[in-house]
């Protein structure tokens, strides 16, 4: 992979702001640090969507939710509510948990995992849906069936974790992933993403897009390795 550049790499974050503790002022601190770094969006909480929306209003950041999160065990019916919900209140991207219980059933259960998935694609109406597999409660064999699902589903990217199931991402699930969905639907990494030697690791794998709540370590590392520094490699970050 060549190298990245602070622009380039910004381009591939969703900057998380999902801690359910989080304040107002805390998200206000969040979205500033979104706006300030430029990154590609932020993944709010359902309940900050319309907030987000007219605090980022002519910065150039989208903004996403996550549905079903962080169980993926409410009903389809629940799922599609929340995306319409979303939509009206003015979010692009949705990042919808499966159904881990029934992936992790076995392949008897894949049409039910298909159908929450396409219903969401339905209700989001052509906006990005992104399918959250939680890798670290799934095994090789799940996490590729649950890839080869997203896609048969019609989302648009498959996803590493929610980063509140005690793990996260790791280059070799994110090869996995990759290795078995077709072109049309991309990988992203999130969850433990915490420093740019992480996220460069992660778009090696095949990432193309990021999840982190660490993305001003990330990118001020960036920024120095742009500007002829060396990477010092630091991690202090704490990723969802």
């Amino acid at each position: 992979m060549s190298r990245i550049t602070e622009r380039s790499l910004a381009a591939t974050i969703d900057h998380a702001i999902l801690k359910p503790e989080l304040t107002r002022v805390d998200v206000d601190a969040e979205l500033d640090i979104a706006a300030e770094w430029k990154v590609f969006s932020v993944c709010v909480r359902p309940s900050d969507i319309a907030y987000a929306v007219h605090r980022l209003e002519g910065t150039g950041v989208a903004v996403g939710t996550v549905i079903g999160f962080p169980h993926g065990t409410t009903s389809t019916a629940a799922k599609v509510a929340e995306v319409r919900q979303a939509l009206a209140d003015g979010a692009t991207e949705f990042d919808m948990v499966i159904n881990i219980g029934r992936l992790r059933s076995g392949a008897e259960f894949d049409d039910e995992v298909v159908q929450d998935i396409a219903a969401v694609v339905e209700a989001a109406s052509g906006h990005v849906t992104k399918v959250i597999l939680e890798t670290a409660l799934l095994d090789d064999e799940q996490i590729a069936r649950g890839s080869r699902l997203t896609e048969r589903g019609g989302a648009d990217f498959v996803k590493t974790s929610t980063g509140f199931a005690g793990g996260g991402a790791t280059a070799a699930h994110v090869r996995l992933m990759g290795e078995n969905v077709g072109d049309g639907v991309q990988v992203k990494a999130s969850g433990g993403v915490r420093s740019y030697a992480d996220a460069l690791a992660m778009l090696d794998a095949g990432a193309t897009r990021l999840g982190t709540s660490g993305s001003a370590v990330i990118l001020g590392e960036a920024r120095r390795v742009d500007a002829g520094e060396e990477s010092t490699g630091a991690v202090d970050a704490a990723s969802y």
